[in-house]
């Protein structure tokens, strides 16, 4: 209990202290984002915008697993609903970009809040089984629902125009609402985990007993870091919707959640840029090793046996402790 205790009291003298985050990762920050101002001008933007919407993907999974440890094989779940949601308010109701991106979020947040309260109570590998089959419930009920065109899915989802000024079906102009809204989730996320709440998250994370015995009630910060992870898986799931202008049954597959395991651990668990990273090599092997048919997922898998081998904390996480820095 006293180093539970000592733990979340040297946390929060240090954030009284440090307001700014470490030069490392200021640095990192301004690399990435100079590399993401370039890259549509250099490489196929439709390419870059997938990398963006699966780094928001998993730096949300990452928020969940790497920083209060639950592991969770149904977060395809959020991020194929908040999909059809979006798709359907923007097509068949006609709503605007942000009305039905907000509306994406919202039902990916309540999804995630029923996973949660059904789920949270169990650990480990229980709780990674809960969330795994109550994803293939819905699965099954995107399957069968009218509103979501079964395996045609919906198609030809309007791009439209944000807040009735930004053009959205200019390749350009989306490129950077999405660049913008990337670079918004990551520094939420950032704030989050350097925040008094993401510090208990990781006092529960390392010792759960010890946080419960200082009075933290640990199923309630469980409880909401799975609500806004859901949330911001989300709305990486609508930003797709509307790039690609379809919502289908492959972002609700059990596969896609398999996925985002497989980048955040790659990248680097518990890590800033490490789900970024890790989202960038799996697309990129996705996308140029596409020829290859159902071979591509072998190469995925020799990238993951790779990376356990040479990289055990990640590739992010091994380049950090080499330079001594947090990343």
């Amino acid at each position: 209990m006293a180093d539970a205790s000592t733990e979340l009291d040297g946390a929060a003298r240090a954030r009284s202290v440090r307001t700014l985050p470490p030069r490392a990762q200021i640095i990192g920050f301004g690399i990435m984002t100079a590399l993401l101002l370039a890259a549509p001008y250099l490489i196929y933007p439709v390419f870059v915008m997938r990398v963006l919407c699966f780094a928001i993907f998993a730096s949300a999974f990452n928020l969940l697993i790497g920083y209060a440890g639950l592991l969770s094989f149904g977060h395809a779940a959020f991020l194929g609903m908040a999909g059809y949601v979006t798709g359907y308010t923007a097509k068949i109701w006609g709503w605007p970009p942000e009305a039905a991106l907000l509306a994406g979020v919202a039902a990916a947040a309540l999804l995630g809040l029923v996973f949660g309260v059904l789920a949270i109570r169990r650990q480990g590998i229980y709780f990674a089984m809960i969330t795994l089959a109550l994803a293939q419930m819905v699965y099954f009920f995107c399957l069968q629902a009218p509103f979501t065109g079964g395996e045609d899915g919906i198609q030809s989802v309007p791009r439209g125009r944000l807040f009735g000024l930004i053009d959205l079906g200019q390749m350009m102009n989306l490129y950077f609402v999405i660049l913008a809204i990337f670079i918004a989730c990551f520094l939420l996320i950032y704030r989050i985990i350097h925040s008094p709440f993401g510090q208990v998250l990781k006092a529960i994370r390392e010792n759960e007993p010890r946080a419960i015995s200082l009075g933290y009630r640990a199923e309630r910060y469980k409880l909401l870091a799975f609500v806004i992870s859901a949330a911001l898986s989300g709305l990486a799931g609508g930003l797709g919707t509307i790039l690609f202008q379809l919502a289908s049954l492959t972002d609700v597959h059990w596969s896609r959640s398999g996925e985002v395991v497989l980048m955040t651990l790659l990248g680097g668990l518990g890590t800033v840029f490490g789900p970024v990273v890790g989202a960038v090599i799996i697309v990129t092997l996705q996308n140029y090793l596409a020829q290859l048919g159902s071979w591509v997922t072998v190469a995925q898998g020799l990238a993951f046996v790779v990376c356990v081998l040479a990289f055990r904390r990640g590739i992010v996480g091994e380049l950090g402790r080499a330079l001594g820095k947090a990343l």
